[in-house]
């Protein structure tokens, strides 16, 4: 049997912490992991992470020269829209910039290595604003720069499969669990109810936008995809794209009630004109048959279980003393998670 061995950018990352576990349940405990990132600073849940900046082309020649990978899946960017909008300049560079060096060099050091690279359902951006859920033939609009960085990487890409580049592009959409920051809308809300449970805060929960619906997904859902893409990949076609959702809407609103059920305080909650986005798409799904199909691959994890896993993690992280600053998926450790994977 051949070896599978996968390189993993953003490994010190929330959802690269998670890939190590679903690579070795679906692919076999023998799957080779190679964890690298810019900052790696501690172990990965698979050995030690490797350094390596994806701006640095010929970082990147070099660790693909040496470790030979089947697979790359390519998680590093910047996962928070608002730090993306906020400094347009290195959203480009870091989207467009570093799936440009992984597929340049994966054609000059390892043609037979399949790229797997991660995007965002946000792409789709103004098309999402019929309320269907949407395919991956669906029209890119994106609206922020976050969206269309990532778009312009996703679209690059696809051009370089012409080339002989075997890519496989993934347009995720909203995923959470343990270990994700509070710059995103559910465990923003969790961390609020844990501190606020602790006795470190009043009992005044600060929201934004309430009305808008959204495609949630448990990241343990997101990246058994990624892994059965992994698996699977004699069997795709290359320039193959996956939405990974679904399929269903989600308002902001009914996700805070089904956090405020789960807490042992009474909350009241405040609108903050600072977390509000008037730009904000009022919905966007996916449709993700293709995945379906192709992958076997389906939600096996209930937003019930999203929420729990979420809530349970922040009132662990307080509890700890690590909720006053936001560490990384890997400094937290695995005793942060509430559901073994």
């Amino acid at each position: 049997m051949s070896r599978t061995r996968v390189l993993i950018t953003g490994a010190s990352g929330f959802v690269g912490f998670h890939l190590p576990q679903a690579l070795a349940r679906v692919c076999g405990e023998s799957v080779e992991i190679v964890a690298t990132s810019k900052d790696p600073g501690s172990q990965g849940t698979h050995g030690a992470i490797e350094a390596l900046d994806v701006l640095n082309s010929a970082a990147i020649a070099d660790m693909i020269g040496r470790h030979q990978p089947t697979h790359i899946v390519h998680l590093a960017g910047i996962a928070a829209p608002s730090v993306a909008n906020a400094d347009a300049r290195m959203s480009w560079d870091l989207h467009l910039g570093s799936a440009l060096n992984l597929g340049e060099a994966i054609l000059a050091h390892a043609p037979d290595c399949w790229l797997l690279h991660v995007g965002t359902g946000m792409v789709y951006g103004e098309t999402a604003r019929s309320g269907q859920a949407l395919r991956e033939d669906a029209l890119l609009a994106p609206l922020d720069e976050y969206g269309a960085s990532k778009a312009a990487a996703d679209l690059a890409l696809g051009g370089m499969v012409r080339r002989g580049l075997r890519s496989i592009r993934f347009r995720p959409f909203n995923h959470s669990g343990p270990g994700q920051g509070d710059a995103f809308v559910l465990p923003s809300f969790a961390r609020q109810v844990a501190r606020i449970e602790a006795g470190l805060a009043p009992p005044v929960l600060k929201v934004g936008n309430l009305d808008a619906e959204r495609d949630f997904l448990h990241v343990a859902d997101v990246v058994d995809a990624y892994a059965r893409t992994v698996q699977r990949t004699a069997s795709l076609e290359p320039g193959t794209i996956f939405n990974i959702a679904s399929g269903l809407p989600r308002r902001i609103g009914s996700i805070l009630e089904d956090l405020l059920i789960r807490c042992r305080v009474k909350i009241d909650v405040e609108q903050d004109r600072a977390r509000m986005r008037p730009s904000d798409i009022p919905c966007i799904i996916g449709n993700a048959d293709r995945a379906g199909t192709a992958l076997e691959w389906a939600p096996r994890h209930s937003f019930d279980d999203i929420v729990a896993d979420v809530l349970n993690d922040w009132r662990e992280r307080i509890a700890s003393g690590h909720g006053e600053t936001v560490l990384s998926p890997a400094e937290n450790s695995k005793k942060s998670m509430s559901r073994p994977e």
